[in-house]
């Protein structure tokens, strides 16, 4: 409302435009209008004393106040946030095996992440790094994609700076800087699903890097950049 008001530049003109302001129960403070309060009282006292009193626009009443609140999921979107998560793995150098629940009431079990990492540990030297619990998600969203039954076979969790450099070393398919030294990649199979479908899956997620090794025999899968390949 502030360019009207920059128009009236005449002392007529502004007083009349307050007067009505006045009548309509608006005050000079809401306009910017204060140097003209004196003068708009005068007048109304002025009308009063005429006999002529002014008669007041009838104020709508207010709106009533309105409440948000939040709008309810669906049936299947509710059951997906507080339905439990499980991972079903095999490690098949120390033939340890865990089923766990690990993500619940919103958030991840740090009893079954701490279980997880000592199962996903570098085998050859036993040394525990923490894994991401992302990659959990991802064998979650692959076990439900292919209707698995059996448990994940992991060839590979986390690996050592050691034991990461002696393998590089042995193969030109296994990066220097790899991923699993920040327990951030698996290399896994499923004993039920064919491994061309455990890619499929893990492609369809749109999340991370997914390696595809036929001749090997296992899909590796982690929490990095998107992208994919193809080994040996």
């Amino acid at each position: 409302m502030g360019c009207p008001y920059r128009r009236l530049v005449s002392g007529k003109g502004v007083f009349m435009h307050r007067r009505k302001l006045l009548q309509w129960g608006l005050g000079a403070f809401g306009v910017g209008l204060l140097p003209l309060a004196a003068r708009a009282d005068d007048d109304i006292i002025g009308d009063i004393l005429e006999g002529k009193i002014p008669k007041a626009t009838p104020v709508p009443p207010a709106a009533p106040p309105v409440t948000l609140r939040p709008t309810p999921l669906d049936p299947p979107l509710v059951k997906a946030a507080v339905d439990p998560r499980w991972v079903h793995l095999h490690n098949i150098h120390t033939g340890e095996k865990l089923e766990a629940v690990y993500w619940e009431n919103g958030a991840y079990v740090p009893d079954a992440v701490h279980a997880l990492n000592k199962v996903l540990r570098d085998y050859r030297n036993d040394e525990v790094h923490p894994m991401n619990p992302g990659l959990y998600d991802i064998l979650d969203q692959i076990a439900k994609k292919t209707e698995a039954k059996s448990p994940f076979q992991v060839i590979s969790g986390y690996r050592s700076p050691a034991t990461n450099k002696l393998l590089s070393e042995r193969s030109g398919e296994v990066a220097k800087r790899s991923l699993h030294m920040d327990g951030k990649a698996m290399d896994i199979y499923l004993e039920d699903v064919a491994l061309e479908h455990v890619r499929a899956a893990a492609l369809d997620l749109g999340r991370g890097g997914v390696g595809y090794y036929p001749s090997s025999k296992f899909v590796h899968v982690d929490v990095g950049p998107v992208r994919k390949w193809s080994g040996t």
